[in-house]
């Protein structure tokens, strides 16, 4: 896709070329949501005026509201624009760094006419890929160590996106991972259906809430189980 832009962009009469150019790395999709969020897509108010920003490379004077309800006003380097899930952010450079703001906080946009000053390296889909992995080591510290059968990793995928993270392959066969969480029991409950595809090595507190359910899940059903038996003979 990257190339298709790049050959389109060059058959641009020069006038219109820097322009295109921007506009074709200005947005990234990400559609991974964040954690079970099931949030309704909605189109941010001052999205046109960020994105137009971004294509110009112009900065912007950003009123901006945190999640404590702190109002701000600043002065940024527009970089590029994020959509994840339901959600869109604004990747931006400022005087303590570079920053990300949730559009649907921003509470006011005002263009300068003052260029953008842009590190000749930056990649927005490299930095949002730091940026996302950063935030949901933050949401999820806990990590659970396992070793995992080759032909289990697209299950696992599945089951745990991005919180999974697979290592190397061991003289055995099996697949080192880690499964990232943010409550022990609540990991381990969503491990315990799992038993036929990975063996969790770690931590101890993981561990022992392993055993526990499959005590009490032997507890509830292996009785029945026996009688049923008994019952058929």
């Amino acid at each position: 896709m990257k190339a298709a832009l790049r050959k389109l962009v060059r058959a641009l009469p020069e006038p219109f070329r820097a322009q295109a150019e921007a506009a074709s790395w200005s947005l990234v999709t990400d559609p991974q949501r964040w954690g079970s969020s099931r949030v309704e897509p909605r189109r941010p108010r001052f999205l046109d005026e960020l994105q137009d920003a971004v294509i110009r490379g112009v900065q912007v004077r950003l009123g901006y509201v945190d999640r404590e309800r702190t109002g701000t006003e600043r002065t940024v380097h527009p970089l590029g624009i994020v959509a994840k899930g339901p959600s869109w952010y604004l990747v931006a450079h400022t005087g303590t760094g570079r920053r990300t703001f949730r559009i649907d906080r921003v509470s006011s946009v005002a263009p300068t006419a003052e260029p953008v000053h842009r590190p000749a390296d930056f990649d927005l889909a490299e930095s949002w890929r730091a940026i996302a992995d950063e935030v949901e080591r933050k949401r999820t510290p806990l990590e659970a160590r396992a070793m995992c059968a080759p032909h289990a990793t697209d299950v696992l995928r599945m089951a745990f996106g991005a919180r999974l993270e697979v290592g190397a392959t061991t003289t055995d066969g099996r697949i080192e991972i880690v499964i990232r969480g943010n409550d022990e029991r609540k990991l381990a409950g969503e491990l315990a259906g799992l038993v036929d595809y990975l063996e969790v090595t770690g931590p101890p507190r993981v561990r022992d809430h392993l055993a526990a359910i499959g005590n009490t899940l032997a507890e509830r059903y292996g009785s029945d189980r026996a009688a049923g038996t008994h019952e058929r003979t």
